[in-house]
């Protein structure tokens, strides 16, 4: 299992559909490839790919990691989404996608891809579609969304 290192977490025992479809294996034939290249992993990938990842984070920690490194590649393991802003933010850097097992394009997110600003704006302008929800599970849902929003916060 895995584990945050902060007493008060409980991972979930799942897996991203994402982050569990890079190949340790031609991880390391990449690697072997560009040996100074610094791997960076989300924290969701499989053990074998965090294995060999020279930083492990959030998305965010990976852009900030990347942003305040002075190397000029790495390999990415995490949504491919985030090599659009890696490359804005870091012009003449060089962002490789870490491989797939197979040779799909499977590090692309189907669920993130549903959430579009639209989407997001005719929410918020007609507060539709209105989710119901029991009383207790609100109540428990509220105080890790809390916690988030504060935790954000103090990444800023």
């Amino acid at each position: 299992a895995k584990t945050s290192g902060r007493d008060d977490m409980v991972i979930w025992d799942g897996v991203c559909i994402v982050h569990e479809t890079f190949s340790e294996k031609k991880l390391v034939q990449l690697r072997a490839r560009h040996p100074e290249v610094k791997v960076l992993a989300h924290p969701e990938c499989e053990e074998g790919v965090l294995r060999h990842a020279d930083f492990i984070g959030s998305t965010s920690e990976i852009r900030r990691f990347a942003r305040e490194s002075s190397d000029m590649q790495f390999i990415v393991a995490t949504e491919e989404g985030i090599l659009h802003q890696m490359r804005k933010d870091n012009p003449g850097k060089n962002f490789i996608p870490a491989p797939p097992e197979s040779g799909c394009q499977c590090n692309q997110c189907p669920h993130m891809r549903l959430n579009t600003i639209e989407k997001l704006y005719l929410c918020l302008k007609h507060e539709q579609p209105e989710i119901l929800m029991r009383e207790d599970v609100r109540i428990r849902a509220l105080k890790p969304i809390e916690r988030m929003l504060e935790m954000s916060k103090a990444v800023r």
